[in-house]
């Protein structure tokens, strides 16, 4: 009886073991599936875009503008009904004119991933950062957008060695540059003028598209070193003052007159009072500058005011303009090629405003302008003609501005120190690599694409 007592004993055991077993590993079993389920798939990557389109969903095909196509010539032969290209024509008109469609421009043509090839989508891209979309099925729409543009903070600098335009150059600098530099220090630097050693450090904004340039966006600060003498330039972007550039203390550097009302070019003949005319071949006076420049140069106003005379001057000056400045100046620009559209006897003229062409009209040996210069009816020397600074910065906005341009002018100058002393090497600068040989730079900002010209 006892044994059979034992028996029973580790019978039972035996079941229970064998459950709690089974229970243990159906439990594992259920852990393990409930894992599995919990771990759900990863997300699939985001579809890459070409012009805001999916561009895996498509076969691409990649063109440029010929010469004399159109729109229409451009569709009609991938199988684009002629009445779907009016309509598309039409309904970009608010957005785009397609008849400006240029030679030479970039286009896209978007076909379906099948055996048919099918047309979707047409993308022409105006300039460098805008561009058509023209959907070519379905509902026809057509809109307009941006591609991303980065913006790069920049430390340019250079000694110039012939010009600015070519020391700008050989630094491997935005070209843009130097017209900017020009421009900035158009009132205070005589361009025409300029010396082997003169330098310069500016401090700016230069944009890309796809990793390519498209130019300077804005400059904020710049130091010219002419014949010696250090030129500060600020954008001070503030209500109380106009929007523009100023010196360390304060004045702008708007000027009453330009220096020059050209630009790249050079001084042929200047005035004096007794010169060989090369084509009377006599001694007579000069009363002007002769700036040497190829036919139709543009041609600017140096300040504003009145055209008072619009003509010939019969006397061998040619096509020639004359603007009253103020009650004291007035000045003149002579063997134009031609006068600007809209330019007309009585009108008033901004400063910078574009008047005329060079050109050789009347008694002239080749293209050039003669510019002259007169105080109360009198010649003088344009070169030696001063005026002063308008506009400074108010006095109780003094201490903000001088706040607000130490940042600049601290950078401007650590950089002419490296440039004095030959150091154009690769450093990092805040963040940002020095680029180039003579210029650091730093990111700014990406501004996405932004669909903003849209037409149903």
């Amino acid at each position: 009886m006892k044994k059979l007592h034992i028996i029973i004993s580790i019978l039972v055991l035996t079941i229970i073991a064998v459950v709690i077993y089974i229970y243990q590993w159906r439990a594992k079993n259920d852990v393990e599936q409930d894992l599995i389920i919990a771990e759900e798939p990863a997300p699939p990557p985001p579809p890459q875009l070409l012009y805001g389109l999916p561009k895996d969903s498509f076969s691409i095909e990649n063109y440029k503008v010929s010469r004399n196509q159109n729109l229409a010539s451009i569709l009609l032969p991938i199988k684009v009904d002629n009445q779907i290209v009016n309509l598309l024509a039409e309904k970009s008109k608010p957005i785009f004119d397609v008849r400006k469609i240029r030679t030479g421009n970039s286009y896209s043509v978007f076909y379906s991933r099948d055996s048919l090839m099918t047309p979707m989508w047409f993308v022409y891209e105006i300039d460098n950062t805008d561009y058509l979309v023209m959907q070519l099925t379905d509902t026809f729409h057509v809109y307009r957008d941006i591609k991303p543009v980065e913006t790069i903070r920049k430390v340019g600098s250079g000694i110039i060695s012939s010009s600015l335009w070519n020391t700008v150059k050989d630094n491997n600098l935005s070209p843009m540059l130097a017209f900017e530099l020009s421009e900035i220090f158009a009132w205070t630097v005589d361009f025409f003028g300029i010396e082997k050693g003169d330098n310069f450090v500016a401090i700016y904004d230069e944009q890309y598209v796809d990793s390519v340039s498209i130019g300077v966006s804005t400059v904020h600060a710049a130091i010219f070193n002419h014949k010696g003498r250090d030129y500060y330039a600020f954008k001070y972007p503030n209500d109380s003052v106009t929007n523009g550039f100023f010196d360390e203390e304060g004045n702008s550097l708007r000027k009453a007159f330009l220096k020059a009302p050209l630009k790249f070019s050079r001084i042929s003949s200047r005035f004096s009072h007794s010169r060989f005319h090369p084509v009377l071949k006599i001694n007579r006076p000069h009363h002007g500058v002769d700036y040497a420049a190829p036919a139709g140069t543009p041609v600017y106003a140096i300040g504003d005011g009145t055209i008072i005379q619009k003509g010939w001057d019969a006397k061998g000056g040619g096509n020639y303009l004359k603007i009253r400045h103020n009650s004291v100046y007035t000045s003149v620009y002579m063997h134009l090629q031609g006068f600007a559209k809209g330019i007309s006897k009585g009108d008033r003229v901004a400063q910078g405003q574009l008047i005329g062409y060079v050109g050789s009209t009347g008694l002239s040996t080749g293209p050039h302008l003669d510019f002259r210069m007169y105080r109360n009816d009198s010649p003088i020397d344009p070169l030696k003609v001063e005026a002063p600074p308008v506009e400074p910065v108010p006095g109780e906005d003094m201490p903000h501005y001088l706040e607000f341009i130490s940042q600049f002018k601290n950078r401007l100058d650590e950089q002419k120190n490296r440039l004095a002393k030959g150091e154009q090497d690769i450093t990092q600068v805040n963040g940002g690599s020095l680029s180039g040989s003579a210029h650091t730079q730093e990111h700014v900002s990406s501004m996405p694409g932004s669909q903003g010209y849209h037409q149903d």
